[in-house]
């Protein structure tokens, strides 16, 4: 079994004994002193909150032109007479709403930008991030519900329910307001104000619990039904589908009992907030007629002193209206801050040589939480440049999590995996790509056209995309397409059988003539004109010096590869070039070697003069 050359046992012992962290599963960071990358996009639109909360000045100095002008109204004008003054205040209050609501505009506006500066931020992080978590769980977290995070979070930032915690530091100044009117009314406003607190709180406490298991529940609803839906043609073909709608009702009826008892509850509370606030301010106007009957206020500020604690008691109102909203920004927010926290960005790596495509591994061990032994238990071996390996083995051996380990697909819990004698976690992935190939066992092609994934999305040269589809054998077939390779796959496209996505998997992985191959079971769905194709394509790769990677349960491929790798166990049990393996392989097993100077004769252990020495087994 060859070693590891010396490249990366030297920059091994550079970095350090222990594996370097991956950048697709990095430590989890400490949460109490890490920056929180959503904290710090807020952050940096505080300039608008502030903005916001400028104009919200404005605005809530505004909202006492209606008092006042009910006060010159009813002191003034119907004591004076005067149509003049009443027209002349009419003109300033007309003047001063258009200002109030070009104000309103422009704080709203102010927040729908911040809301945009936020996905600007922190789109493409979340997007790389929830890709990482994919990929680090082997598809078993795999959810687009971070982005729909961030939607709800930009919503709230943008509606009109966080415009109530801008006007909320006025409704001290509003009740200070109401106590110069009259004692009688400022005590009524704060009564008003603890009452409406008082069910916010009764809000809070009543709904939170259910609020936040609700929507535990959809989500897991919602992935559940999207985990059907991708194997909708097996579901179809057994008859599961009534099952599995049953299971899918249980979890969906939880999240209506969870949603309708929150609401019921939600929906009491806001009810009594409602009507405690018109009662109160229609009261208020009793309070005040009462006031003025014994002089001790003008008729005036009998309608102002309702109006303004209408004004007063507006903010609680909408904090207690938009509180479900509120509710749910912050469950979005405190996931999405969790999975930023808990995948890092990706730090920038230096760009290397290019890649001539030497892969070694050194005592490779690869481990999942759901298993006790490590699925690669001290993986070590070479691979030069430009030789073809097969991995062979029983199934659930290790051989396919073997390739992914060489891409970096699968961060070890010890041991490294190198390309050209640098860690694979050291190497840019942008840079890294242009230079390997892989097929995945379960070809998936994306959405876009036949020549886009061929190209891997990049700018199509056309020449490049050719070359790709004639050395995977499928330019004849592509031609036969509706629009050739313009025609458009997946969403709206034409339906391709498991054998055509495999070979236009070969032609995406070979794209670009790569310096690393890695085909994962690349016939599993080949007839024998595939099975041909495909061993040419192997030895146009072997000429263009590429090396390659085959996972391979047939042995017709072993035909056209140098060396052969057998897997048991999650160990390579025999490496060497492909005669020497096959021979092995070809050897009778020999019986159990037993201790120097024992015999066993017709049950009975005797002493011999001497034994052989043991043999090596073969396998």
């Amino acid at each position: 079994m060859s070693l590891p050359d010396n490249t990366c046992a030297t920059d091994r012992r550079l970095n350090g004994s222990s594996a370097s962290a991956s950048s697709t599963s990095p430590p989890t960071p400490d949460f109490a002193t890490a920056p929180s990358d959503l904290g710090r996009a807020l952050a940096a639109c505080r300039r608008s909150f502030l903005t916001t909360g400028f104009f919200s000045l404005f605005v809530n100095l505004l909202m006492l032109v209606p008092s006042i002008y009910m006060m010159a109204v009813y002191d003034r004008v119907m004591m004076s007479g005067s149509e003049s003054t009443l027209m002349m205040l009419s003109l300033i209050t007309l003047f001063l709403f258009l200002v109030l609501g070009g104000l309103e505009w422009v704080r709203t506006r102010m927040l729908v930008a911040a809301s945009a500066r936020l996905d600007e931020q922190l789109g493409d992080r979340v997007f790389n991030a929830i890709f990482t978590q994919s990929l680090t769980s082997g598809g078993a977290r795999s959810t687009a519900q971070p982005l729909n995070d961030l939607v709800q979070i930009r919503q709230f930032l943008s509606g009109t329910g966080l415009l109530a915690f801008f006007d909320a530091p006025w409704i001290p100044i509003y009740v200070g307001l109401m106590f110069l009117f009259h004692l009688y009314f400022g005590a009524v406003a704060v009564l008003s104000m603890l009452l409406l607190t008082a069910l916010a709180i009764w809000n809070e406490m009543a709904t939170r619990t259910d609020l936040a298991e609700a929507n535990r529940e959809s989500i897991e609803a919602t992935q559940f039904a999207q985990r059907n839906l991708r194997n909708a043609e097996v579901v179809e073909a057994m008859g599961m589908l009534p099952r599995l709608r049953a299971r899918w009702q249980v979890r969906q009826m939880k999240v209506l009992a969870l949603q309708s008892r929150a609401s019921t509850k939600a929906g009491l509370i806001n009810a009594l907030s409602r009507t405690s606030r018109l009662t109160v301010q229609s009261l208020v106007l009793g309070l005040g007629a009462y006031l003025a009957i014994h002089k001790e206020i003008s008729p005036g500020l009998v309608i102002s002193g309702s109006i303004l604690l209408g004004r007063a008691l507006a903010p609680l109102d909408q904090m207690i209206g938009g509180w479900r909203a509120f509710l749910t920004a912050r469950e979005a927010y405190l996931r999405l801050d969790l999975l930023l926290r808990t995948i890092p960005e990706r730090e920038p790596r230096m760009t290397l040589p290019t890649l001539r495509g030497q892969v070694t591994l050194e005592g490779l061990v690869i481990a999942v939480p759901s298993r006790t032994e490590p699925i690669l238990n001290g993986i070590t071996l070479t691979i030069e440049p430009g030789t073809t390996v097969a991995l062979i083995g029983p199934s659930a051996a290790g051989k396919s999590t073997l390739a992914r380990a060489m891409l970096g697909l699968y961060p070890p819990a010890h041991g490294r995996a190198c390309l050209d004698g640098a860690d694979i976690l050291n190497w840019d992935r942008i840079q890294l790509g242009e230079s390997i190939g892989y097929l995945p066992q379960d070809v998936e092609l994306l959405d876009g056209t036949v020549a886009e994934n061929i190209a891997r999305f990049g700018a199509v040269d056309a020449k490049r995309v050719v070359e790709a589809a004639q050395w995977a054998g499928i330019h004849e077939m592509v031609l036969t397409l509706p629009q050739a390779y313009d025609t458009p796959l997946i969403g709206g496209g034409v339906a391709l059988s498991a054998g055509q996505q495999q070979r236009i998997g070969i032609a995406r992985a070979i794209y670009g003539r790569p310096r690393v191959v890695v085909l994962d079971e690349p016939n599993a769905n080949l007839d024998m004109a595939g099975d041909t194709a495909l061993m040419t394509t192997i030895q146009q790769l072997q000429r263009d010096g590429c090396t390659v990677v085959v996972v391979t349960h047939r042995t017709n491929v072993l035909q056209v590869v140098h060396k052969i790798a057998m897997i048991i166990g999650g160990k390579v049990v025999r490496y060497g070039p492909r005669e020497e393996v096959l021979a092995a392989m070809a050897k009778p097993p020999q019986p159990p070697v037993q201790p120097p100077g024992l015999a066993r004769t017709n049950g009975l252990t005797s002493r011999t003069p001497s034994m052989p020495e043991p043999q090596e087994m073969t396998l």
